[in-house]
This record gives structure tokens, sequence and C-alpha cells, in this order.
């Protein structure tokens, strides 16, 4: 591929231009949130939870930018399942654990939001979306999301699905070579043009859309928690693929509207038929913003459970020999079909994909702003009063390893979810984590399970697959937790033989 070298120079102006208002801006923040810290009145009378103990100022922020993972480890191991950290002046309460997430999950918006704690997103998304407007509003734009994701569209998109997996895979060789976690990145975002984004994006504007969302992705920067509109050259990267993004489908949702055609049945095309209660309908900008969140919500974390899933039974070659073994009990049932209720049966792929998710999940933490005080109640009886104003944070992947919680919570064993064991039911509904929960739970959920099946079913039945390259390491460069390097994987044709 040509080196564009305009853009190689423009990328070094801004790596150089970010450092330094980088630098410049968060010194002046830093100043600024002194008098915060030295403002914070007293809570007297209150159970407080014990307070990390950090230099003064920056020192929370610096232990959180190494990694907020390592350092919950480290002080939930001293602290216990609840306690505070200051970071630029703002407490963030971690909550660890089912026993202390039931009012982090359950509690009402006008209790514990979201708004004020994800408008990093608003660049990513757009105005007028999600994290951009009421609650009220926000709900009705859910619903449209539950009216696609969920229910008898979810079902319709198994056969799209199925043919976008086959015609990809069509393409390997007899054998060869191919780094998985690329290819499956590729994949996914085909499969998501093609149920969601639409006909035109898929047929003639992919290789334009698919780069523009990898700038969308890696524009969430963990700095981007605290300074979403930092000058620095993801953000700007961002910026640039987010109103292109706009550009496109703007044009695309205008040519729709005046040829008259309703008879796609994608997401698109839904979002355009939509209307509000009051009777409105959703504006370009909204379509554009809900899609964009819908692709932004799945690409990224499906390609990454899908990488994880696989490196996962490709080194452990029991769980892949069951994988195959489950393939041929079905395919003995129905045959070649692959329809909904045929993905359905595949329990053990299932749990699976849920095992690689509990050890790697790519969103590692949820955050909420709390607008009341609330108490909690530890495993231990000991309660804590969390007052307003808190940040209230659930770490997702370290609580998905609790020892008493999980049995060898470290060790991969999807059958802990089989029947008899049920491990992530064992400290109640919040035992397992990795979807969120309760209010808030993943919309996309079924929809990144039935992708993910649908992919692995292809591959368990027509190759033999080995990894060659180390098992992978974790990417914590970005928000969203990913895989570093290639994952680099041996394939070889075959299809399998069902005795009779």
């Amino acid at each position: 591929m040509p080196i564009d070298t305009n853009q190689e120079k423009m990328n070094i102006m801004d790596n150089q231009q970010g450092l330094v208002v980088a630098g410049a801006t968060l010194l002046v923040a830093t100043i600024a949130f002194i008098k915060i810290l030295l403002r914070s009145g007293s809570s007297a009378g209150k159970r407080l939870p014990p307070t990390i103990r950090t230099s003064p100022v920056v020192g929370g922020l610096i232990r959180f930018m190494r990694g907020p993972i390592p350092m919950i480890r480290e002080e939930y191991t001293r602290l216990g399942s609840v306690f505070t950290a200051s970071i630029l002046g703002r407490k963030i309460t971690f909550l660890v654990g089912p026993e202390v997430s039931e009012h982090f999950f359950n509690g009402y918006e006008s209790e514990l939001s979201q708004r004020e704690v994800y408008r990093l997103t608003v660049p990513i998304f757009g105005p007028g979306v999600v994290y951009d407007v009421d609650y009220p509003v926000r709900m009705e734009q859910v619903q449209m999301f539950n009216c696609v994701l969920r229910g008898n569209k979810l079902r319709g998109f198994v056969g799209q699905m199925v043919l976008e997996v086959e015609e990809y895979f069509s393409k390997w060789g007899e054998s060869g070579t191919v780094d998985l976690k690329s290819e499956l990145e590729q994949l996914i975002i085909l499969t998501a043009s093609r149920c969601l984004l639409g006909r035109e994006v898929r047929e003639n504007l992919f290789d334009d859309v698919a780069p523009l969302f990898h700038d969308l992705c890696t524009g969430m920067q963990p700095i981007s928690f605290i300074f979403p509109y930092l000058p620095i050259p993801a953000h700007r990267r961002r910026d640039r693929a987010r109103a292109r993004l706009g550009e496109i489908f703007s044009t695309i949702i205008k040519s729709r509207k005046a040829s008259g055609r309703s008879e796609e049945e994608d997401m698109l095309q839904f979002l355009i038929d939509s209307k509000y209660k009051d009777g409105r309908n959703t504006t370009e900008e909204e379509i554009t913003g809900l899609l964009i969140t819908t692709v932004f919500g799945g690409f990224q974390t499906s390609s990454i459970a899908s990488t994880w899933t696989g490196a996962y039974l490709l080194q452990l070659k029991q769980f892949f020999a069951t994988a195959v073994e489950e393939q041929i009990q079905v395919m003995k049932r129905h045959g070649d079909r692959t329809d909904y209720d045929v993905v359905s049966e595949m329990h053990f792929l299932h749990r699976c994909i849920k095992e690689a998710l509990r050890l790697q999940p790519p969103i590692p933490m949820l955050l909420r702003q709390s607008h009341c005080d609330f108490t909690v109640t530890t495993k231990e009886g000991k309660e804590f009063d969390i007052p307003k104003g808190h940040m209230v944070a659930s770490p997702l992947a370290f609580a998905n390893r609790l020892p008493h919680i999980y049995s060898n919570p470290d060790s991969y064993d999807p059958d802990r979810f089989a029947p008899g064991r049920e491990e992530d039911k064992a400290a109640g509904a919040f035992s397992y984590m990795s979807f969120g929960g309760g209010r808030h739970g993943c919309l996309g959920e079924a929809f990144a399970f039935l992708e993910i099946k649908t992919i692995w079913m292809h591959l368990l039945r027509n190759f033999e697959l080995e990894l060659v390259s180390p098992f992978p390491e974790k990417d914590e460069s970005t928000a969203i937790v990913g895989i570093q390097g290639a994952v680099i994987v041996k394939y070889k044709r075959r299809k399998l033989v069902i005795s009779s």
C-alpha cells in the first residue's frame, strides 16, 4: 500500500502539538482542582468508605492511568470491596463484587446516572443521541435499538450473517497462515455493515467506512474520560472520522428518502421509518448517530471477544475438541441447516464465548454519577454510605475473577456455566458482569453472541486450526481493552464427516 507522506507529516505535527497542548491543559486543570480539594466539606456522621492513600492532587490520576485494574486489585486486598480514590479532585468510589452492586445496576437514573460520566462518547456518537439527550429521549432511542436487536428482527439476521461468513472464508486457500485478530475484525465489520448499516455501505462504501470506525474506536483513550475534547492526535483523528461518517450517512439517508424505497430490512431503514412518541420523525443527524452508536458498541467488543474465544480454544485443545463434537451432534440433528434455532442449540460454544468474556471483558469498568446518598453492605456485613456527588465505578474485569464466586478464577473453564455448576449465579444476579445488567444491560448481547457463534460454527465445521504465535496479551492503551499484536493461526480446510 503506498504511503501518504502528507498524512504522515500531519500525524507528526499532531503528535508534537498534542503533547504540548495536553501537558499545558493538564497543568491548568490540576491547579483548578486543587481549589476543589481544599473546599471539600466534612462528612461527619457518615460511614464513609476507606480512601486510597495517594500523593496530593495527581497521585490517584497517575495510578489510575497506569492501569485501573492493578490498582483495584491491590486496594481490594488492603481495603475490601468498597473504597474511594481521589482523581484530580473527583471522588470515585469503587464497588467490587455482586454483594455491593445491586444499587449500581438497578438504581433509578435520578439516583445514579450515566450521562455525566459518558459525555466522552458525544464526540463519537454525535449530538442529539444517547448521552447527549435527556433520559426520556434516550429511553425512546433505546427502544428503537430494542426493536432491531431483539425478537423477530434478530432471528432474521442469521441468514445475512451466514452469507457474509461463507463468502469471507471462501477466499481463504486450502491451507495457509493468517492473523486471526485482523481477519475477525474485518469479518465483524462486514457483518455489521450487512445487518445494520445498509446495502449501500456494504456493497459500495465498505473500504471507506471500515477505517473510519477504526479511528473512532481508537479515539476513546483513558484520558478521554477526564478530558474528552483534549486536542491530542487520537481525538483529532476521531473528529475527522466522525465528520466523514456523517457526510456518508447523510448522503445515503437523503437518497433513500428521495427514492421512497422502504423494502430494505436493515437497521438504517428502520431508523428512517421510526418516530418519537410526540410524532416527530428521526432526523438525519439522529439516524447517523444511532447507527454509529450501534456499530461502535458491537464492532470492537465482538471482534475482541471472538478473537479471545479462538485463542483460548486453540490453546486448550480439549475444549476445541468438545466444540467440534458439539457441531457434529448438531449436524446429526439438522444437517447443514444454519438458522437461528440451530445456532441457539450450540450451548457449549455459547459457554466458550461467555468464559472468554469473563476473563477478558473489552470494557473493564462501568461508571455512574451519584445524585443522592446510598448505602451498600459488604459480604462481611459492613455498611458504607456513598455520598451524593461521587462517581461510582463497577470494575467488571476484576469482579469477574473473584475467588469466592469462581473456582480457579484465572483459569479458562467454559463448563463453569454448565447446568449443575452455574458459577455465574453463585452470588446472585450480578455474579457475571461482562454485559452489565439491571436497568442498563447491554442491548447488543444477543446480537453479539449470535454473530460470534455463527463465525465459529463455520470455522469449527470447515477448518483445522493451530495457534502458532504465543498466547496473546491484553492491549490496555485505549479505553476498550483489546489484544496486543497479531494472533497467528495456521489453517487447513476439512469438512466434518457425519457418520450415519
